[in-house]
């Protein structure tokens, strides 16, 4: 739990930022995504080959849209970033055919005649007839390709779409700062197996939810109780969320620090829990917030944890060395640090 004096540097922090900053001015989104300024946007090249849609989805998940460029201008800008550090040849893009063969539309539903459409020679040819996805090379040509095949790809964030959490410090306005436990948390209401869970918060630059206390559970299960989870659809367990703990080297552990859960603050199982004798390796939460586990694979709801940054190193990543060194040594200065 935060101490008063860190939490008067969290609120001066915030309202110096709010005064002075105010997003989306400042050029910043997160430490993996390059800013261009030709473009005003933020990208990220993904070297990870993976399908059209597992792309589109991992793009989404991080706050962000698969790249597809606007226009020529932006398509030169990004082929140089990509040349410079990138040696493979081709990256698939948001563009394909989601409703109509042959009929090719943007992510967000533009005609492609709308937005740059320089195709190869002889493309697109559909070849096979399953070519719903278009892949752009480093020669600035479009070619439709299967939707299957494995490429690497790019996300894209526009500076004017950016939207900043400033109480949690994160661009995920989904996060809510719980001001008690000097924590933000976010209900995730699309169910996921614990590995999928798990790789979602971290790509929100956060974890899956640990509990350290009985305030921290009292207010997961309060959170778990007010999100509305009814008409979710679809083939999952009700009744439990995923946590940040799973059993390894013979012992349950959290996913911060791999700290032993009897040592974490927190170890309130559920009646006659854990009985999965070894087989269920991954930790989750009854919603009256007993301590459960589970099998790994079982989809469930899950709450992420966003510690936020007080060093000065995450605040100079967003607003530059010399003014921020004023601003968080004023802070301390108010606080009397």
């Amino acid at each position: 739990m935060l101490s008063i004096k860190c939490f008067i540097v969290v609120v001066i922090l915030q309202y110096i930022s709010q005064m002075t900053y105010s997003q989306p001015s400042v050029n910043y989104f997160r430490k993996d995504y390059k800013y261009i300024e030709e473009t005003k946007s933020f990208y990220k090249i993904h070297t990870l080959h993976r399908t059209w849609q597992d792309a589109n989805e991992k793009c989404a998940m991080e706050g962000a849209m698969l790249f597809y460029p606007d226009d020529d201008d932006e398509m030169n800008a990004v082929l140089s970033y990509w040349n410079k550090t990138q040696p493979f040849a081709i990256v698939f893009i948001g563009i394909s055919t989601p409703n109509v063969r042959q009929v090719f539309e943007t992510v967000d539903g533009l005609p492609i005649n709308e937005v740059y459409n320089r195709w190869g020679p002889g493309e697109p040819n559909e070849a096979k007839n399953d070519n719903g996805c278009v892949i752009l090379r480093r020669d600035g040509t479009l070619n439709d390709d299967h939707c299957e095949s494995h490429y690497p790809f790019i996300c894209k964030k526009t500076l004017s779409s950016l939207e900043w959490n400033t109480l949690c410090d994160i661009p995920y306005t989904g996060y809510e700062y719980v001001q008690k436990l000097g924590r933000c948390y976010k209900f995730h209401s699309t169910p996921m197996n614990w590995t999928d869970a798990y790789a979602a918060c971290y790509t929100e630059q956060s974890y899956l939810a640990v509990i350290n206390s009985q305030d921290e559970a009292d207010y997961l299960v309060n959170l778990t109780n007010k999100t509305p989870k009814d008409k979710v659809e679809g083939n999952f367990l009700r009744g439990a969320v995923h946590l940040g703990f799973q059993f390894k080297k013979n012992r349950w552990q959290t996913v911060v620090r791999n700290m032993p859960l009897s040592d974490s603050g927190y170890n309130n199982w559920g009646g006659a829990q854990p009985d999965g004798k070894g087989e269920k390796k991954c930790g989750s939460m009854f919603y009256n917030g007993h301590l459960n586990d589970i099998h790994c694979d079982q989809k469930l709801f899950f709450i992420c944890e966003h510690e936020i940054a007080l060093l000065r190193n995450s605040i100079i990543q967003r607003f530059g060395d010399s003014k921020d060194r004023q601003v968080f040594t004023t802070a301390k200065s108010l606080a009397g640090m």
